[in-house]
């Protein structure tokens, strides 16, 4: 069997080399270059893009959730809360369009509500509506971004913090992974399903943690840790994770690892939250998954399915959702590889003028049922974090290919079109909230970085972090420093409504099946698992008690009856991965032509050792 599994993998690598170089070789040949003032041309109009459809919405669809741009009508497909508007906020406000940013915010203070009968996706809720408010509430009520409202009084934070505490009871499940959806009104209905993906138990820990740093509300960051967690918790023995989960057994009911559909973003936000947070523990899960995903999806240079336990190809599929993966890669400072998938994945753009949902890498064809393009954003996103790494003007070139489709292909009377068939490029009547709140953006953001930028994300006040819906969640010392061990000088420690709280950790698994063998969450030896605050509140010089290093890292999980489990490791350098056994002893399991990356960030080198996102659907999962 195993001997089948390599010759099979031997010819689907001889098939995608000769497509991919073959289609590099077209683009570099045909690749003009972008001049500045090229750049300047096509930022001005990826900002005519985002007006036209913004402009559309708010005439033909507003207050409805979303816009059909083909005959300039409206629909509510989420939860009938102007759902495109709070997804554009700090769209508009990157454009520095005060007045417009204003009058939204203030219409949506005075406006809307959650205390409706209506049962919505715990992550797209997450994602859209409580990642625009707090990005929107983080920018107004700031002066230092420039876009400060004076009239603002912290609307968009008490209706965030409404909409948390109704999606609450969604976590209230033996793994504390949330089942898919919630009603509004009255929490989870009896015959929700007990089915949920990976991504969307595992990508809401950014938009929480955010809120409990702002509210001093330990518990919205509490559940969503313990949701990726428990899904960390069920990983194979191959350090991958499954689609599809039941939220009740913990069983796996799609056993397919991948990093596209239903799995992608979080991987995506394990790093994001220790980016954003310092929270040791999700770097050093996102070491391990990333390690696996590399040594055993990665076909130089694409990435396919494969059994989370026996690592046997499933599907050899570029799915549209994988196209974040050289962003994140950027993120993580493994530049090479990213470098060379973008490469493979615009090749696909590039042969159907838009990259279809599904492309069969053994027939080289558009997979059946697959065909359409949903104005997807996450090759933009990757061409955006590659040129702001690189600066190569490839990426200037691929953008202006991007724009030159969409105007082209997809512009239609009101708006901007799905594309239903990659092939005809035929439209279709509907506009996804996201277009206006990442793929124009990040087209905006890579010309505006060309032109010589000056916007909120490159030379604002803070460091920002992209979330998975591409909102703006800056790197403040309220939200950032937190959990720092801070002895030094003008540390932000927290007031006594933050002190010795129940961290996440100590909230226990108790028993959980996970393939086959039952593990327990164990308390550390020292009593510490939280990182209590030990000082008076504001920026002054303060001692902040927290873990050791190894403390923080030392995940433990025993078997039920008492003895330690253990996996045995594949080889001897990967028995035990710290953080300073990547930075200073870097390792390169490999499989194909696959290398396990050598700069994974730690947290030594947070600031300045990879490149942080600075001043980074329909679902995603």
């Amino acid at each position: 069997m195993e001997k089948a599994i390599k010759i099979l993998k031997s010819s689907f690598l001889v098939i995608v080399v000769f497509f991919v170089f073959s289609e590099i070789f077209m683009y570099c040949s045909v690749a003009e270059g972008v001049t500045p003032d090229e750049a300047r041309q096509l930022r001005d109009e990826v900002r005519e893009m985002f007006y036209h459809a913004f402009d559309g919405y708010m005439e033909h669809a507003f207050p409805l959730d979303e816009l059909r741009p083909l005959t300039c009508t409206g629909e509510d497909s989420l939860g009938g809360y102007a759902l495109t508007l709070i997804d554009s906020l700090d769209t508009l406000a990157l454009l520095g369009d005060r007045e417009r940013f204003a009058a939204s915010v203030e219409w949506i203070g005075k406006n809307l509500r959650f205390d409706i009968n209506k049962t919505v996706s715990v992550f797209e809720t997450t994602i859209r509506i409580l990642g625009g408010l707090l990005s929107a509430h983080l920018i107004a009520n700031d002066y230092t971004t420039g876009m400060r409202i004076p009239s603002y009084e912290n609307q968009l934070l008490h209706l965030s913090e409404d909409l948390a505490r109704r999606l609450l009871p969604a976590f209230d499940t033996p793994t504390g992974i949330p089942f898919g959806s919630v009603n509004l009104l009255h929490g989870v209905d009896e015959n929700e399903s007990k089915i949920t993906s990976t991504a969307g138990g595992g990508t809401l820990t950014l938009e929480f943690g955010v809120l409990s740093r702002l509210t001093n509300n330990p518990v919205f960051e509490q559940v969503t840790k313990n949701a990726v967690l428990g899904i960390w918790a069920r990983r194979s023995k191959l350090n991958l994770v499954g689609a599809h989960i039941n939220v009740f057994t913990g069983e796996w009911t799609q056993k397919d690892a991948g990093i596209g559909t239903s799995i992608d973003s979080f991987y995506e936000y394990l790093l994001k939250a220790y980016l954003l947070f310092g929270d040791k523990e999700y770097l050093y899960i996102f070491q391990e998954a990333y390690k696996a995903a590399m040594h055993y999806l990665y076909n130089d240079p694409w990435y396919v399915e494969v059994n989370m336990n026996s690592a046997a190809i499933v599907w050899p599929l570029f799915n549209s959702l994988q196209a974040f993966w050289p962003g994140l890669q950027v993120l993580a400072g493994d530049i090479g590889p990213a470098v060379r998938t973008h490469t493979a994945f615009f090749s696909v753009w590039k042969k159907f003028g838009f990259t279809p949902e599904g492309f069969n890498l053994a027939t080289l064809s558009v997979q059946h049922g697959q065909k359409s393009y949903p104005l997807r954003p996450e090759l933009m996103e990757s061409t955006y974090w590659l040129y702001k790494a690189t600066r190569d003007p490839r990426y200037l070139d691929a953008g202006r290919d991007m724009v030159s489709s969409l105007q082209y292909g997809a512009r239609c009377p009101c708006g901007y079109c799905h594309i239903s068939d990659v092939e005809s490029h035929k439209q279709e009547d509907h506009m996804e909230s996201f277009f206006l709140a990442e793929t124009v953006k990040y087209l905006w953001l890579l010309f505006d970085l060309a032109a010589g930028s000056d916007n909120l994300v490159e030379n604002g006040p803070y460091k920002y972090i992209f979330s998975t819906e591409g909102h703006l969640l800056p790197a403040t010392p309220e939200i950032s420093l937190v959990h720092e061990h801070c002895s030094y000088f003008g540390a932000f420690c927290k007031n006594d409504s933050m002190r010795k709280r129940p961290h996440l950790s100590d909230v226990p698994f108790g028993s959980q099946e996970t393939n086959g063998t039952e593990f327990q969450r164990v308390q550390d030896p020292t009593g510490f698992i939280s990182d209590p605050i030990s000082h008076e509140s504001g920026l002054i010089k303060g001692f902040c008690q927290g873990l050791t290093y190894e403390q923080k890292l030392g995940i433990s999980f025993l078997a039920a009856t008492g003895k330690t489990q253990t996996e045995e490791p594949r080889d001897q350098q990967e028995q035990s991965l710290a953080v300073s056994d990547l930075e200073h002893s870097p390792s390169k399991a490999k499989r194909g032509d696959g290398n396990v990356p050598e700069h994974i960030p730690s947290d030594d080198n947070r600031d300045d050792g990879s490149v942080y996102e600075s001043s980074p659907s329909n679902s995603k999962s």
